[in-house]
């Protein structure tokens, strides 16, 4: 089991595959465990980094109050530790608002993000009410409660909900109390025209609290492609795992450096079955112009 000492917190990271790294970043209370299918399978083409955020799963307690401004300094120093120089980072539901933090504070180490049912901001009653419960059963100490109730939402069988909940109860809820507290306390919409890199922003298209939060991220980030999947929920990378890497895997296979060195010179995209729909603007933007035919 890794561990690395990363910005004066005992960190503990995976690593899995080799090629272009992913960082995964996951919400408040559940752990780095909640990428369990994006380690197994994007790790056959890539490099898979997934976490335990400070105060979370088996990293250790953090001194210093969990900020979303904190947690992507911990991201940037956990590649420095690994000797990663350039990443594509994503997130996950308030793991998104990490991401984001990241891509805004430190441009030069990314490809650029995935934000998976993720927000820049709490603007709806519905979702200031459910951080509020949350917040009211961790000031209670009530951690086994809140930990199993995100668990089993996120889980798709008994076994995942056992290792879900397992590594959950072994953080400290002072830390989780904070980074809840941070969704209340920050946002970042304004900023989102700083992030120029390519952006990948996927949604259930049952999960209707956060089609606002899809908007808002496709309108305000310059360079996005937005993706609904049909008949999901919030629960995308437990619930929708081969839809969510396939599309991952398709978007990067676009918008990676190298996918547009080899388009530059003169090379055809051939998109899987599906993605030309997912992504037309993009394609039309990296696929290169063609000659005009000459009258004879």
């Amino acid at each position: 089991m890794p561990f690395a000492n990363v910005n004066r917190t005992r960190i503990h990271y995976q690593v899995k595959g080799s090629g272009v790294p992913i960082i995964f970043i996951h919400p408040p209370m559940i752990t780095s465990r909640m990428f369990m299918y994006q380690l197994k399978q994007l790790s056959e083409r890539y490099q898979v980094v997934v976490f335990d955020l400070r105060g979370h799963g088996e990293s250790s307690y953090s001194k210093e109050s969990v900020t979303y401004g904190l947690l992507a300094e911990d991201v940037r120093e956990l590649m420095d530790e690994l000797g990663i120089k350039k990443a594509y980072i994503a997130g996950y539901s308030t793991g998104g608002t990490v991401a984001l933090h990241a891509l805004m504070n430190y441009p030069d180490r990314f490809y650029g993000g995935i934000l998976i049912s993720a927000m820049s901001e709490v603007s709806s009653l519905s979702m200031v009410g459910e951080i509020w419960t949350g917040l009211q059963l961790a000031s209670l100490r009530a951690k086994r409660i809140l930990a199993a109730a995100l668990c089993a939402a996120n889980a798709d069988s008994l076994e995942t909900f056992k290792g879900l909940y397992t590594s959950a109860i072994k953080g400290d809820i002072r830390n989780q109390r904070q980074y809840l507290r941070q969704s209340y306390v920050n946002k970042c919409t304004e900023r989102l025209q700083e992030i120029t890199a390519p952006m990948l922003l996927l949604y259930g298209d049952k999960d209707r609290l956060f089609h606002r939060y899809a908007q808002i991220l496709h309108d305000g980030l310059p360079n996005s492609s937005l993706k609904f999947f049909e008949n999901k929920r919030h629960q995308l990378p437990t619930k929708a795992y081969d839809a969510v890497n396939r599309v991952i895997r398709e978007w990067i296979e676009l918008v990676h450096p190298t996918a547009r060195e080899r388009l530059a010179q003169g090379y055809t995209v051939s998109p899987e079955k599906g993605l030309r729909d997912v992504f037309p603007p993009l394609l039309e933007e990296l696929q290169p112009e063609q000659p005009e035919a000459e009258l004879h």
